[in-house]
């Protein structure tokens, strides 16, 4: 090993897997000190992205499994710290790192290649002063401000009157946080767009699934459905920048004049709008450049058959290898390979997790939850810390030791 160039060895360790790396590590310290430098992290991350190489599939169920991409066969209990069973959402992931949500009190970051776990602190929902209302449906989102290399939580949370019975009315008032990984902390939103308070229908989001926001060009995307007392007759793309941490406008694809349900997703980094009409076919539409409208475009198109019964929920995941396939989640029950040039479709069986689930794509990572040097640098303060507490109780003991011999 000593008889290698440094760049050889950097070479190779590129095109390894994650895990790997981490045993790795443990081989020498120049092999630790190659495999820990930012850059090679940033490095190892970038070519993952540009050959599809170290993708997971995290299924989201009464629990989390994780499955490898390139096999899809064999799905794996996740393991992770404070993991209480049932329950746990993973609710977002960017660059190898998943946002986790034991409870709305219980949240937490965490890289299953490096197992680095990094629980939130608490922040309370807090309802507006002077009103009776309650706290109801809750919207979270994850994703990277690349602008500061930031890690960031959002969290909507959405409050309705006291007396109002209906779901279906119209909520008071919402409340919007950030969480920065950098700083730590929390932070208010306190400038929100009025349409915040028609965003969440009962049925519509919690049967389609649509509280998780999906991340592409730096912006979170939520879904708006469409309000008929409002005339409001199509959803809507709702987008939070993690830059300016403010909700912006995004371009809308021109879908096919007729009733529809939309969804979104992200599909190699791309945002993707899912038209759904009466549960009947499917259209995915892809932006290829974010923010500019005229770049949506039609990338397939899925119509219901004997194996599919009815098309309720479906949602691109990830292309294949070469980029000729895409993979499917049709249903929350089963995943299937679309062939982009004969336009059909194969099913894929995944053993081991549960019948019912959503899907979570992230790519296994070095990137790390804490900042080495803030953490370094805390250990550090801690041992100068103890240091002076130790120079005080020998000062203090010798003080005592003068005064017992006079």
């Amino acid at each position: 090993m000593s008889k290698l160039p440094m760049d050889v060895i950097t070479d190779v360790c590129y095109r390894l897997p994650v895990k790997t790396l981490v045993r790795f590590k443990s081989l020498s310290k120049p092999c630790c000190s190659v495999i820990d430098d930012p850059d090679f992290i940033r490095a190892h991350l970038n070519r993952s992205n540009r050959t599809r190489s170290n993708l997971n599939i995290i299924l989201r169920g009464l629990h989390l499994y994780s499955v490898e991409f390139d096999a899809l066969d064999t799905a794996i209990p996740l393991e992770y710290p404070l993991s209480n069973g049932a329950g746990t959402e993973a609710f977002g992931s960017c660059n190898g790192l998943l946002a986790l949500r034991m409870t709305e009190k219980s949240l937490a970051l965490y890289n299953p290649s490096t197992r680095e776990f990094r629980r939130l602190p608490v922040s309370q929902i807090d309802p507006p002063p002077g009103e009776s209302c309650k706290s109801g449906y809750v919207f979270y989102g994850f994703g990277q401000d690349v602008k500061t290399d930031d890690y960031k939580v959002v969290r909507m949370a959405q409050f309705n009157k006291d007396d109002e019975e209906d779901d279906e009315g119209y909520f008071f008032d919402y409340e919007v946080k950030v969480y920065s990984l950098k700083n730590d902390s929390w932070r208010k939103i306190t400038e929100l767009p009025h349409y915040l308070r028609f965003m969440f229908q009962f049925f519509y989001h919690l049967l389609h699934r649509r509280g998780y926001g999906v991340l592409a060009g730096g912006v979170l995307h939520w879904v708006m459905p469409p309000r008929i007392e409002l005339g409001m007759r199509t959803s809507r793309i709702v987008g939070f920048d993690l830059t300016t941490e403010k909700f912006v406008k995004v371009p809308q694809p021109e879908c096919a004049d007729r009733n529809y349900l939309l969804d979104v997703a992200a599909l190699d980094g791309c945002l993707c709008a899912v038209c759904n009409y009466n549960q009947e076919f499917v259209d995915v539409w892809v932006m290829k450049e974010y923010g500019m409208k005229e770049s949506w475009t039609r990338l397939l198109s899925v119509q219901k058959t004997r194996a599919i019964n009815a098309l309720t929920f479906l949602r691109p995941l990830a292309y294949s290898k070469y980029r000729d396939k895409v993979l499917l989640e049709i249903n929350n029950q089963k995943f299937m390979w679309y062939d982009l040039q004969s336009k059909k479709m194969r099913s894929v069986k995944i053993g081991g997790s549960s019948t019912s689930f959503g899907a979570e794509v992230y790519v296994g990572s070095l990137v790390p939850i804490e900042d080495r040097k803030r953490v370094e640098n805390q250990k550090q303060n801690e041992r100068e810390e103890q240091k002076k507490r130790n120079r005080k109780k020998r000062d203090d003991f010798l003080s005592q030791g003068f005064k017992l011999v006079l």
